[in-house]
């Protein structure tokens, strides 16, 4: 399944110990990151992930092109409600987007998790019928 990871800033850690906890379940995906979070995380993973462009700079319009050729099965969006920054990714785009094409999206670690477990159980394999 191809899942795709974006943080805001200040939620950049929080991914990486996130991908850290779970990188058993992750290793067997393919990977989609904005440039910064992606690399991040693969660098204390090493975990092969797909890098975009910065957020910003048009790595989030690279990942919702994916999405909207449904070739995204899930996405991990953390996101800072509370201080978001003009250069960081707009979350109602993804948001939409996910919604419209019914595609799996965690915008907290809470709900990340519930998502990688069921991944991890097969719960999403409905995405590659939907596909």
């Amino acid at each position: 399944m191809n899942i795709g990871l974006i943080a805001h800033d200040s939620k950049k850690k929080l991914m990486q110990n996130f991908c850290i906890a779970y990188r058993g379940i992750l290793s067997k995906h393919e990977l989609y990151a904005t440039g910064t979070t992606g690399r991040l995380v693969e660098e204390v993973t090493n975990l092969n992930i797909h890098k975009y462009l910065a957020g910003h700079l048009g790595g989030q319009q690279q990942l919702a092109s994916q999405i909207e050729h449904n070739e995204m099965d899930m996405v991990i969006f953390l996101r800072d409600p509370l201080t978001p920054k003009s250069h960081e990714p707009n979350v109602n785009d993804v948001v939409r987007l996910c919604d419209t094409y019914n595609i799996p999206l965690a915008t907290n670690v809470a709900t990340a998790e519930l998502l990688i477990k069921a991944l991890g159980r097969g719960d999403l394999e409905w995405r590659e019928i939907y596909r």
